[in-house]
């Protein structure tokens, strides 16, 4: 009796065991982030806490490096044969990941849903050749700042919505004596004067790309840069514009030193802290202007999304992850950190408060965000096309000749 009562404990117990072991049973994904974002790692962290609250059966292990070797460090990773799960990538590195097999093709994930629901130029950040190779993430795009009081000084009254009425707003600036050189961009030969450059050829109506082949030395392409040399030339533009990137443009812009300043979304807090800024309280954004009779706004793609690699052998559990992360719930909480990618989340009062300046032009400047060439040799053509910038804005070469140059020499 005793002995048959100890088989049935043991039994319950095994069974038990067994069931505990199965309902525990951990899944660990790793997840690669930089350690400089709109989201600090502080921020990552408690986001991926919520995360493996709501999902215990989760565990994910969180890896920070600095911006310089998030994509080393992925594609390194990729061929050691392990490494992660999860990695955030640039919006300019798709074709490169799709190519080459570093991402997984999540378009058969990607639901109905989601692709409504979704700002559609953050979209251009995670898709290349039609498929969808990630979710996007880190919202952002350069805006037009401007200094309310110098504006009103001026008799100025709105802000410009054309390059050209730009120029014509900072000739009257100067005229006036209110500044010498009115605008500051970040015109650096980096890829900072890429993304100026970008913004000025999505007003343009320009293409980078026309079947594989460069096309920016034609049309929209090479008004962008004659825009850029004409107003370098003209002296409104601040001629330390060429060295600058974007931290020298907010410092610029923060001692009071720039009407105009072209620059991301993380510049409307820092100018608007008394701390730091000469113009706090007189900061005006709005989006990158348009060219009468093409466009009525610009915007270049600054965007990271989260996608999956082909090395992952949790991808179930790795796209759970990145749909939490990624959720309009999740992004809706660190609104004040970042932009939401979700559309109607700029309705949403608990998003919009103490930053309706910024959402309104946001609303504007993320629908309309345009991406830099996409292609595999990305790094070979941006470091020829900023050759070109350079060339043309020193006046060593015409715009025309400096872009044929790059077209030469950008490896497509």
């Amino acid at each position: 009796m005793l002995k048959s009562l100890n088989k049935t404990l043991l039994g319950a117990a095994l069974i038990g065991a067994s069931f505990a072991s199965h309902a525990f049973a951990e899944t660990t994904i790793n997840a690669l982030f930089m350690a400089q974002a709109a989201y600090s790692e502080a921020d990552v962290r408690a986001m991926t806490d919520a995360f493996s609250k709501a999902n215990p059966d989760i565990k994910v292990n969180l890896e920070f490096v600095p911006y310089e070797g998030l994509h080393d460090k992925t594609v390194l990773a990729q061929g050691s044969g392990g490494g992660y799960d999860v990695v955030l990538f640039d919006v300019i590195w798709p074709a490169e990941y799709a190519t080459n097999k570093v991402l997984v093709d999540v378009s058969s994930r990607v639901s109905d849903d989601m692709k409504k629901g979704v700002l559609p130029g953050a979209w251009t950040t995670v898709q290349y050749d039609g498929k969808y190779y990630g979710m996007p993430w880190i919202l952002d795009t350069k805006y037009l700042f401007y200094n309310k009081e110098i504006l009103e000084k001026a008799g100025i009254k709105t802000p410009p919505k054309t390059w050209d009425e730009l120029n014509e707003q900072a000739k009257i600036i100067k005229d006036k004596g209110l500044l010498a050189t009115p605008i500051a961009w970040s015109w650096s030969q980096a890829e900072a004067a890429i993304c100026d450059y970008t913004t000025l050829v999505s007003a343009y109506k320009g293409d980078f790309l026309k079947d594989g082949k460069p096309d920016f030395q034609n049309g929209g392409g090479l008004d962008a840069l004659k825009y850029m040399v004409d107003s370098y030339k003209s002296g409104l533009t601040n001629p330390n514009s060429k060295e600058f990137l974007e931290e020298d443009v907010r410092k610029v812009f923060e001692n009071g030193d720039a009407a105009f300043a072209l620059n991301w979304t993380y510049m409307y807090n820092m100018a608007n802290d008394p701390k730091d800024s000469k113009v706090a309280g007189k900061v005006g954004v709005v989006p990158a202007p348009g060219v009468a009779g093409k466009s009525e706004a610009s915007a270049v793609n600054g965007s990271m999304g989260l996608g999956i690699t082909t090395a992952s052998k949790h991808p179930d559990e790795a796209w759970k992850y990145i749909t939490f992360m990624t959720s309009q719930a999740t992004q809706n909480q660190y609104a004040k950190l970042s932009l939401p990618i979700w559309a109607s989340s700029y309705s949403d009062p608990a998003v919009t408060k103490g930053q309706e300046e910024l959402i309104a032009a946001a609303k504007v400047g993320l629908a309309a965000m345009y991406p830099r060439p996409t292609t595999p040799k990305y790094q070979e053509l941006s470091t020829a096309l900023q050759q070109a910038i350079q060339e043309s804005l020193l006046g060593q070469s015409s715009p025309e000749d400096a872009l044929k140059s790059a077209a030469d020499n950008s490896g497509l």
